[in-house]
């Protein structure tokens, strides 16, 4: 049976009330900070993963990674540190809401309005990242949550930077790199050719992500048909995309098409060159302005999409929590209210 750590105090100032959810690896818990008058969500690594030292610093490395970060659609960690047992835990910020998964999920495609003004603040959030060096690899709907601040409805928090690749320059004396050219790590489902292919990633490799995500927000459904982890690593690697219209037949605001399109282009050289260039075409098209994506069509990017590189062969597994040669799943939390049903550990 799983450790249980409610009941216990952590650095003297969070008293942990309950548990969020759990997997084979750690678990999330909800405490109260009595002094700050809040409730906070803790992720704990079980302690008998200590000896495990890529877990160990694939946690650390979140926790890094997070601390760099003060965006406001990026979720904020408190603390980090180890509990008695030594067991490692990272303090963060309370949500209350869903993933963006949960949310196509129980109310259908979004309005693509809606779709574009929730995804230009998580571009926010990466350009931020991108520019502190810090490339996430692994963003999918369930590691966007969406909740509500200051009286704002649709405000997406970014979670789960713990397959984050933090450059050279931003890694301490002594950081285990874990992650080298040639192997993959990630969520097929939403894995930029470039990632599926092993090789080395920059921010353009997260904004193919954005774009699956989008897509799927549009149309509640992948831009290919496929069942298996390798089917689909496969399709971003050499498949053409469907049409929005042919995936669901609705209307699309002009210049939506040509701008998704454009981020989900199969070579990096053809993708916008960061986030914030892909949220200006989206508020242009948003805003109804004219913009340079309007004359492109929409199949334009399909010029790059074969490639010749060889896929690794993954391990099969689901896309609820799937990580490839290495670290495995850590934490599926189900589609509860409440605190993120993303913040997993792997």
């Amino acid at each position: 049976m799983a450790e249980s750590y409610v009941g216990t105090n952590i650095a003297g100032q969070f008293d942990v009330v309950g548990r969020i959810g759990a997997g084979g690896m750690g678990a999330v818990y909800r405490a109260d900070q009595p002094e700050m008058n809040r409730s906070v969500a803790v992720k704990i690594l079980h302690s008998r993963y200590l000896s495990r030292k890529d877990l160990v610093s694939r946690f650390r490395r979140e926790a890094r990674a997070m601390s760099h970060l003060s965006h406001p659609n990026t979720a904020r960690v408190f603390l980090y540190g180890q509990l008695e047992d030594g067991a490692c835990y990272l303090v963060m910020e309370y949500l209350e809401g869903k993933n963006l998964a949960q949310v196509v999920r129980s109310e259908g495609p979004m309005d693509p309005m809606r779709a574009m003004r929730v995804m230009i603040q998580v571009c926010g959030a990466l350009e931020e990242a991108h520019q502190a060096g810090i490339i996430h690899r692994d963003l999918k709907p369930e590691n966007v949550f969406l909740t509500s601040q200051g009286g704002i409805p649709d405000f997406p928090k970014v979670l789960d930077f713990g397959l984050a690749k933090v450059t050279e320059r931003e890694m301490g004396p002594g950081s285990m790199v874990l992650t080298r050219e040639g192997m993959v790590f990630g969520t097929p489902e939403f894995m930029s050719p470039e990632q599926a292919r092993g090789k080395t990633l920059d921010a353009r490799s997260d904004i193919y992500s954005l774009g699956i995500i989008l897509y799927e927000l549009l149309t509640g459904k992948l831009p290919f048909d496929a069942k298996q982890p390798i089917e689909f690593i496969q399709l971003h690697v050499h498949g053409t995309p469907m049409g929005l219209a042919e995936r669901l037949d609705r209307e699309y605001p002009p210049g939506l098409e040509a701008a998704l399109m454009k981020a989900i282009a199969k070579s990096p050289e053809d993708r916008f060159d960061s986030a914030a260039g892909f949220a200006s075409e989206l508020q242009a098209v948003l805003d109804g302005r004219p913009s340079v994506m309007e004359t492109l069509a929409p199949e334009a990017p399909a010029a790059s999409l074969a490639h010749p590189d060889p896929v690794p062969a993954p391990v099969q597994s689901s896309r609820a929590a799937w990580v490839i040669l290495g670290l495995g799943a850590l934490l599926a939390l189900g589609g509860a209210l409440a605190l993120v049903a993303a913040l997993t550990l792997r």
